[in-house]
């Protein structure tokens, strides 16, 4: 991730109160036709995504989880649309084509989009797509698309103009009232104005601009700290997959505590997981599918963290023995294995829009039921490899060292 800054604000101390290290009780108790014509036959086309499956309909609930603290709650799509490839890197993105696939993942049960503002033109294209979803979808369909985006903003002086300012842009390029989900990110722990910009936005939450609060990449200790204080923060956005698995350390058990659950990204290490980097040796020159996109790159340094390209072989072949007892693929063991980790409430999976899709795969993930015995496998090769919590860090300490 790469900060991109909007104004850099300078920066004002704030006291912290740590209280006895443990979230207070009383918190997590609370906690060509006609327009008329033209819309008619779009609704008419409209279904239920369950009705489309190819693959064994699961019970509609498995689709959709609630995220929720004290009075605030959003449903979302357990597998989320990522839109971080709009920001540049993975090849041109067009418009109306990108909102055409936009529509195709919702009209396939994939009603949940995660973006940022900085994520190039992702906000706007959502804006454009929940247009076409107002004009050209039943009523039903709207109450079911959900729009997560990120507040990235420079570690400085923090004021409720400032934060107001910065959430009505994300509102306008959105074209919403109210965002359904705004995650906060901050670079600097060192600089606690994190907590004075949490607090300015749980006060828009309340004036009704922001539907529910959540961070992306904040660890367990802030996070705590966060909760201390009293603000309502339903979900953690974190990296998490097969070869990462920080979050199943002390994120899950204060996530199992005080409710918050956990959105993760890289579940699919940005195609790593997949056959189409098994039995490769990507460090041959042109001996293998090329590294050519930055979530490929990004994602190809956690494999070398974690235990390296061997070691990765090894994860890919048990995910595919996995995969071809169940007749799916490795994305989608890679993905049901995450998202049958205590607290995770979604997946996301990165969608290049109008280039590439993956519908029928990701829809195979809602049929899959992993047995203990493919637990098992997995787990023993994800064990042969190093703990990263040792490595690294705690969840998004990757962003904070040098």
């Amino acid at each position: 991730m790469q900060a991109v800054y909007r104004t850099s604000p300078s920066s004002r101390p704030c006291a912290l109160s740590f209280g006895n290290g443990g979230v207070p009780l009383p918190f997590l108790a609370g906690l060509a036709k006609s327009g008329k014509q033209q819309l008619q036959t779009q609704q008419r086309r409209w279904k239920s995504p369950h009705s489309q499956l190819n693959v064994e309909a699961p019970a509609a609930k498995e689709w959709t989880t609630v995220v929720e603290q004290g009075g605030d709650k959003l449903e979302i799509c357990r597998v989320i649309n990522g839109m971080w490839q709009t920001s540049g890197g993975w090849g041109k993105i067009e418009r109306n084509s990108s909102v055409d696939a936009m529509l195709k993942y919702a009209d396939n049960g994939f009603t949940t989009f995660d973006m940022a503002d900085h994520y190039g033109p992702a906000e706007d294209l959502y804006g454009i797509f929940i247009n076409r979803v107002r004009r050209e979808r039943p009523p039903e369909m709207l109450e079911n698309i959900k729009g997560l985006t990120k507040w990235v903003p420079p570690p400085g002086k923090m004021t409720g103009a400032y934060v107001r300012d910065n959430i009505d842009i994300s509102r306008k390029r959105m074209d919403v009232k109210s965002l359904d989900m705004l995650q906060f990110h901050w670079w600097e722990y060192s600089n606690p104005e994190y907590l004075d910009a949490l607090k300015f936005l749980a006060d828009l939450k309340e004036e009704g601009r922001i539907k529910t609060l959540a961070l992306t990449n904040f660890d367990s200790q802030r996070l705590q700290i966060i909760l201390e204080n009293g603000i309502p923060i339903v979900s953690n956005q974190v990296q998490h997959s097969v070869v990462d698995m920080r979050p199943q350390k002390k994120m899950t058990e204060l996530c199992q505590i005080s409710g918050v659950k956990l959105i993760t990204y890289g579940t699919v290490m940005g195609g790593l997981l997949s056959e189409k980097f098994l039995d490769t040796n990507v460090s041959i020159p042109f001996a293998g599918p090329p590294l050519n996109t930055p979530s490929l790159q990004k994602y190809k340094r956690m494999v070398d963290a974690w235990g390296g390209w061997s070691l990765f072989q090894k994860l890919l072949q048990t995910l595919k023995s996995v995969a071809s007892k169940h007749g799916t693929s490795i994305p989608a063991v890679a993905v049901r294995y995450i998202l049958d980790q205590p607290s995770v409430a979604g997946s996301m999976i990165g969608v290049r829009l109008g280039l590439s899709e993956h519908i029928h795969d990701s829809k195979a993930i809602f049929s899959l039921a992993l047995d203990e015995e493919d637990r098992d496998k997995i787990l023993t090769v994800i064990q042969k490899g190093k703990d990263l919590l040792k490595v690294i860090g705690d969840c998004g300490d990757e962003y904070r060292r040098a």
